[in-house]
């Protein structure tokens, strides 16, 4: 079955929307911690980010809100960030602390894959990648390889990228590791075109905008995600 990957920031609000996410049939989280310059992200995920900042979401407080989504989820949990954070609160502590909150593995967008190796974590390719940078990430990737779907930040886009599969055809080539591709993936059309192509289907940031709506304004959207992804098998 194709994965569905729901991204959320954490927020107080969090893990109830993650609750609901699973409901509608999301397979995996991802939970944003949350970071004052996130260069690989659009305007959306940028203000929840300012948001949750706001709120005194800092590290502490999102290692408490990811355990919080365990308590009511089961599926896996993984916390998305940036470098910095894990330099300033400490890269093994980081790796420690959020296993014992519940997270399932990591992913840590601007991190190289040739440094820290002791930090499990989702490794990310993109469009522009050369197939010796695709084997190695794949390579060292764990569970999943993160397939940037278009150069650039992210955000709800009209069409899905035409280079996606081009670059599910070259990574297909060089690993077996199951494919999770996102970026500018927002309707159900979007994620039905993903699906049959890519072994999982991760979005952001229009997930991020429907869940200011409410648990169940966020459950019905995954739903319908789900759906077109399912009639696609």
């Amino acid at each position: 079955m194709t994965a569905l990957v729901i991204y959320l920031v954490c927020e107080p609000e969090t893990p109830v929307l993650a609750e609901a996410a699973v409901e509608g049939g999301a397979d995996l989280i991802e939970l944003g911690i949350p970071f004052s310059d996130p260069l690989a992200e659009g305007p959306t995920i940028q203000r929840a980010s300012e948001r949750a900042l706001a709120r005194g979401m800092r590290t502490g407080r999102c290692l408490e809100c990811i355990a919080e989504t365990r308590t009511r989820v089961g599926v896996p949990l993984v916390p998305m960030t940036y470098a910095a954070i894990l330099e300033a609160f400490g890269y093994e502590r980081f790796v420690t602390e959020t296993r014992a909150a519940g997270a399932t593995s990591a992913i840590v967008v601007d991190l190289p894959v040739e440094e820290r190796p002791e930090v499990p974590r989702v490794q990310l390719v993109a469009p522009t990648s050369t197939d010796e940078r695709i084997a190695r990430c794949a390579a060292s990737t764990d569970g999943w390889l993160y397939l940037v779907s278009l150069t650039g930040t992210t955000g709800a886009r009209t069409e899905v990228s035409p280079a996606l599969g081009g670059l599910v055809e070259r990574t297909r080539a060089v690993t077996d590791v199951p494919l999770y591709a996102g970026f500018g993936i927002s309707t159900p059309e979007h994620a039905a075109a993903v699906a049959r192509v890519a072994d999982g289907v991760v979005v952001g940031s229009r997930a991020v905008q429907v869940a200011e709506e409410g648990p169940a304004a966020l459950r019905a959207y995954v739903r319908s995600l789900r759906e077109a992804i399912d009639a696609t098998r």
